[in-house]
């Protein structure tokens, strides 16, 4: 693999939370290296655009968290639930458009492009984003304010050290999210993920799902990743401000131990807001929305064309397994 391809990938799945869309019992989906994944309740599809024009697919069963285990019918759980099958199937759509990508280049694919990944190999893919979410997010911004609270005594109180944390945070996402989208290769991804959200508008709407009606429609999604990452960094501002521990160590523990609850209640307010795109909670979504500016660009033709296939893909194998789609 070439030191380019790597960074792609690397850069790909260090961005696979702002990707990330729907949720068990609706339609949704990714951008994967020059594709689209679509997911429905009980099934996916990979579909990924070859050099000499032509589209390759693959479409597998996908159980839902909340049948698997109850748990995760729960407010709060059913969005970490949600979130860990998100990530893991990122993951698997990923391997799979690399795969192509490096077939295209005349080098050989991975032997389990097509196959489930084995367990060791899929560990590390989901250990490595996280590790370095929380090494950005959470230890970078907590060391910084430790560091000005110092310098700047204002900085002590536990609601200023909180805000300025917040913002740090927020500012390295905003400084991330401008520098990856300077990279070209970038580009191509956030058209296939305007793709995906034009797409899952068109058929949110009824309509049929043709490259002509989904170019009519936003890239703008509500259930967008970049949307729930904001939504993550806000509410983390809030519910750190409860955390009644001082010492270094202690804060950056307690902030990795409640993230699962910040993903949930996340979920739930994006969830929320997703179904009622006019009220107040909407609105406080809505900063999400402006970012999608940067993580979604408008799609040609042929990427719609490419989106497309994956829903079809994806509804064909729910069909045959008697699934039920549901609209939002």
């Amino acid at each position: 693999m070439s030191l380019r391809n790597f960074f792609r990938i690397a850069a790909h799945a260090s961005m696979l939370p702002a990707l990330e869309s729907g949720e068990e019992i609706l339609v949704g989906g990714q951008a994967v290296m020059e594709g689209v994944m679509m997911r429905a309740p009980h099934s996916y599809c990979v579909a990924v655009r070859k050099a000499d024009g032509g589209i390759v697919t693959t479409a597998k069963p996908l159980a839902r968290m909340s049948e698997l285990y109850p748990i995760y019918r729960l407010p709060i759980f059913r969005g970490i639930g949600t979130l860990y099958q998100a990530m893991k199937l990122g993951i698997q759509a990923l391997q799979f458009s690399a795969g192509v990508a490096l077939a295209d280049q005349g080098k050989p694919a991975p032997k389990q492009v097509d196959k489930e990944p084995a367990k060791w190999a899929m560990a590390a893919s989901l250990v490595l984003p996280l590790a370095f979410f929380i090494f950005m997010y959470k230890f970078v911004p907590l060391y910084a304010v430790t560091k000005l609270s110092h310098v700047y005594p204002v900085l002590a109180g536990r609601m200023a050290f909180n805000a300025a944390d917040g913002l740090i945070r927020i500012a390295i996402f905003l400084g991330f999210l401008y520098l990856v989208s300077r990279w070209g290769d970038m580009r191509r991804v956030w058209e296939y993920h305007g793709a995906e959200h034009k797409v899952v508008f068109n058929f949110e709407s009824g309509q049929p799902v043709t490259v002509e009606n989904a170019q009519r429609f936003t890239t703008f999604h509500p259930r967008c990743g970049t949307s729930f990452l904001l939504v993550v960094m806000v509410i983390s501002m809030v519910v750190y401000m409860f955390i009644p521990f001082d010492g270094f160590m202690a804060k950056l523990l307690s902030r990795i131990a409640l993230l699962p609850l910040i993903v949930g209640l996340s979920y739930e307010l994006i969830r929320y807001a997703a179904k009622r795109r006019g009220g107040v909670l909407a609105t406080l979504t809505a900063p999400g929305l402006w970012l999608q500016r940067i993580t979604t660009k408008p799609p040609d033709d042929a990427q719609a064309a490419v989106a497309i296939r994956a829903l079809e893909g994806a509804m064909a194998l729910e069909k045959s397994q008697g699934g039920q789609l549901v609209i939002a």
